[in-house]
C-alpha cells in the first residue's frame, strides 16, 4: 500500500521538476547534462527544498473539494427527495452516505478518494521532513520553517485519518522502495504523533508567513485545540485522551482568541456580492480577513496556483464551493433565467441541505440566515405571457422585466398566510410565486397536495460561498477556501469548558459561545434569537431562544451554534464524530436515515478502502461491521 501512495507522489513531484526546468531561463553557452536533473540532486539545493514543500501545497485543493465524508450523512446535509409527493410510493436512493445502508462499505468510491489523497499528500511531506538534513547552502532557519510547515501539514493529515478510520498505517518518512505492508498503528499513538509535530511546528514557525496561505504559529495553535479538544472526548477509550486535554485545547483556543480578532460581520468573511446578479458586486474580495487563520489558496500566488498534475479532481483549477451547494431547484429554474451562465452560475445538489438547518436560525434577527441563503429568485432577462398554472384561471399569463422577482422563500417563522401574501399561482395577488417553509423540499410548490406552479419551488439554494463575476462552471471561483478562523477558536473553547476545562481568559462557556453569537446579531447583539423548537418538523412553527447562559449551555447548544456559524465548512462530520452525537442528531434531523433506520455504532468509523486491503500483505484488516 504505501508504496502505491509513493507512486503517486513521484510522478507528480518528477512532472513538477520537468515543469520548474523547462520554465528556468539560462544561456545557451552554459552546459548542464539533462541527465543531472534528478530529485536526489535538485532537492539538496535551497530552489529544488523549496519547490519540495511548495509541492505539499496544492494538493489541499484536491483534499478539502473531497467534502463528501466531512459533509454528508449528518443532520444537516442530505437530499429533500423525502418531501417529494412520490416518496411514498417510490422511495428514491439517497445514497448510502446518506442512509448508512450496506453500500456504505470499502468499495465506496468517496472513501478510497479520500484515503488515497490523504496518503498521498503524507508522502509528500514525508518526503520534505526526510530531505531537509541533505539540503546545503540554505538559510538554517529557514529551512527549519520549511520544516515546520511540512510537520504540520502531516499533523493536519493524520488527524483526518485517525478521525475517519480509527487505527491506520503512519509511514513518517519517504519510502524508497517497493512494500506491500500496511500494519495499522493504534489511535492513540497516532495522536501522539500529531501532537509531537504541532508542538515542534508551533515553537518554530513564524506568526506571520513569508507567503501569504504558508502555514504560521497561528495555524499550529489552532489545530492543537482542536485536536486537544477531540483526544478529550477520547473516543471508545481509545485516543489515549484525559480531563487534562480539555484544558490544554481551553488554553491554545485563548492562544489563537488573542491573536486573531472576529471580523466585525459575518459576511467579511466571503465573497460579496448582491442576491440580484442584475446589481452584483464589482469591487475587491476580501478573502485575506484578520480573523481568518489558515485558508486554501486559489489566488494568483505562485504558491498554489497550478492544479495538482496527479489528480483530476480539481479540473478547472479554482475554488467549487460556489457551485455545489444546490437546492432542489436552483436558479436555472427560474422564469427569466439566461440558462448556463455565470449570473447564478452553477448549482449543483452536491452537498443538498436537509430541512433541519433552515430552522436552526432566527430568520430576522440573525444575520448568518440572510447571508447563507438566496431567499429571493430574480429573473434575468423579460419574458412575455409566462403562465404561473394557478389554481384558479389557468389561462392566466403575465409578463415579467427583467429584475422582478420571480421566487420568494417565506422564513419559516413567518409564512404567508393571506391572498395578499401569496403568489398568484396558489390563488394569492402577488406576480411571483411566494413558498412557505413547510412546502420546501422535492422541487414542488405543493397546495393540498398538489404540484401547483410553473415557478421553481423547492427551498432557498444555500448560497453562501456564492461568488459573483465567474465563467459558469463547477471550479472556477478564486476565493480562498477558509479552513481555520477565530470564530471557531470561540467555540472550541466554550465545548472545552462544558467538558470541565477551567481557567479560560474571557470567563466561563456561555460567553465564549456569545461572542460568536451576538457578531452574528450584528445591531442586535445581546438580544434573544429563536430557532425552531423543532427543526426536524417543517410544520411547527413552536421556537425556542439560543442565547447561551451558564444554566443552558450543552453540547447540543454548541453543536446548533456549530452549524450556523461553520455551514458547509469542512467540519460537521467530525463534529458529530467527537462529541458522540452522530447516531442521535443524524436519527433525529436526516430523514434518510432514519427511514432506513441502519446506522449502528460501527458507522463511527469509516469502512478502509478494499483495494488497499486487496493491495496490502499481510492483508489489513476491515474495521468491525463492515
Amino acid at each position: 500500500m504505501k508504496s502505491r501512495f509513493n507512486l503517486i507522489y513521484k510522478a507528480a513531484a518528477v512532472l513538477f521538476i520537468l515543469q520548474v526546468a523547462a520554465g528556468c531561463k539560462k544561456s545557451f553557452l552554459d552546459e548542464t547534462p539533462v541527465s543531472t536533473l534528478t530529485t536526489d540532486v535538485y532537492y539538496k539545493t535551497e530552489a529544488g527544498f523549496e519547490d519540495l514543500v511548495k509541492s505539499c501545497y496544492p494538493l489541499l485543493r484536491n483534499i478539502y473539494q473531497a467534502r463528501a465524508l466531512a459533509l454528508l450523512g449528518t443532520d444537516l446535509f442530505t437530499p429533500n427527495g423525502y418531501n417529494d409527493p412520490k416518496f411514498a410510493t417510490t422511495p428514491a436512493n439517497a445514497g448510502s452516505l446518506n442512509q448508512y445502508d450496506a453500500g456504505l462499505n470499502g468499495s465506496l468510491e468517496e472513501v478510497r478518494v479520500l484515503w488515497t489523497l490523504l496518503y498521498a499528500e503524507l508522502g509528500r511531506v514525508n518526503t520534505a521532513i526526510s530531505r531537509a538534513d541533505a539540503v546545503a547552502g540554505m538559510n538554517e532557519t529557514l529551512k527549519t520553517t520549511r520544516v515546520s510547515e511540512a510537520r504540520f501539514l502531516r499533523a493536519l493529515v493524520l488527524f483526518y485519518l485517525v478521525q475517519q478510520w480509527g487505527d491506520v498505517p503512519m509511514p513518517l518518512t519517504e519510502t524508497q522502495s517497493a512494500s506491500k505492508e500496511a500494519k495499522r498503528i493504534a489511535a492513540a499513538d497516532v495522536y501522539k504523533q500529531i501532537i509531537a509535530d504541532l508542538l515542534e511546528a508551533e515553537a518554530k514557525l513564524p506568526a506571520v508567513a513569508s507567503n501569504y496561505g504558508r502555514i504560521t504559529k497561528g495555524a499550529a495553535q489552532f489545530l492543537l485545540s482542536k485536536v486537544y479538544l477531540t483526544r478529550g472526548w477520547n473516543f471508545n477509550n481509545t485516543l489515549g485522551g484525559s480531563d487534562a486535554d480539555f484544558t490544554a485545547a481551553l488554553q491554545y483556543a485563548d492562544k489563537v482568541i488573542d491573536t486573531y480578532p472576529l471580523a466585525a460581520s459575518y459576511s467579511d468573511l466571503f465573497p460579496k456580492r448582491s442576491e440580484n446578479p442584475l446589481q452584483q458586486y464589482t469591487g475587491a474580495q476580501n478573502d485575506k480577513n484578520a480573523e481568518i487563520i489558515f485558508s486554501i489558496q486559489y489566488n494568483a500566488d505562485v504558491l498554489t496556483n497550478k492544479t495538482d498534475p496527479a489528480f483530476t479532481q480539481d479540473v478547472a483549477g479554482g475554488n467549487n464551493l460556489h457551485s455545489v451547494f444546490g437546492g432542489a431547484s436552483g436558479p436555472e429554474n427560474f422564469p427569466g433565467s439566461k440558462g448556463r451562465t455565470g449570473d447564478y452560475n452553477r448549482y449543483q445538489s452536491v452537498y443538498p441541505l436537509g430541512p433541519a438547518i433552515y430552522r436552526l436560525y432566527d430568520p430576522q434577527n440573525d444575520s448568518r440566515y440572510d447571508h447563507n441563503f438566496l431567499e429571493v429568485g430574480y429573473a434575468l432577462t423579460a419574458v412575455a405571457g409566462f403562465k404561473p398554472l394557478p389554481q384558479v384561471n389557468p389561462n392566466l399569463k403575465i409578463d415579467i422585466k427583467a429584475g422582478d422577482t420571480v421566487v420568494y422563500y417565506r422564513p419559516w417563522n413567518q409564512p404567508a398566510t393571506t391572498a395578499d401574501e401569496r403568489g398568484i399561482d396558489v390563488g394569492g395577488t402577488r406576480k411571483y410565486s411566494v413558498i412557505n417553509g413547510d412546502e420546501w423540499g422535492g422541487g414542488y410548490n405543493m397546495v393540498n397536495g398538489v404540484a401547483a406552479s410553473g415557478f421553481p419551488s423547492g427551498e432557498p439554494v444555500m448560497w453562501k460561498f456564492w461568488q459573483p463575476n465567474i465563467p459558469y462552471g463547477d471550479a472556477y471561483g478564486t476565493f480562498n477556501e477558509c479552513v481555520f478562523r477565530a470564530a471557531e477558536a470561540y467555540l472550541i473553547a466554550a465545548e472545552a469548558i462544558v467538558k470541565g476545562a477551567k481557567g479560560g481568559k474571557l470567563g466561563t462557556a456561555d460567553v465564549y459561545y456569545n461572542k460568536v453569537l451576538d457578531r452574528a446579531l450584528a445591531g442586535r447583539a445581546g438580544t434573544n434569537p429563536e430557532r425552531a423548537k423543532f427543526p426536524e418538523n417543517i410544520k411547527s412553527l413552536e421556537s425556542v431562544p439560543y442565547r447561551a447562559t451558564a444554566a443552558n449551555i450543552t453540547v447540543d447548544l454548541i453543536l446548533d451554534e456549530r452549524a450556523r456559524e461553520l455551514l458547509g465548512e469542512y467540519d460537521r462530520w467530525f463534529d458529530l464524530k467527537r462529541t458522540g452525537k452522530l447516531i442521535e442528531r443524524v436519527l433525529k434531523y436526516n430523514p434518510w436515515a432514519a427511514k432506513s433506520n441502519t446506522i449502528k455504532e460501527f458507522h463511527y468509523l469509516r469502512p478502509i478502502p478494499q483495494s488497499e486491503i486487496d493491495l496490502s500483505s499481510p492483508s489489513m484488516e476491515q474495521n468491525a461491521g463492515y
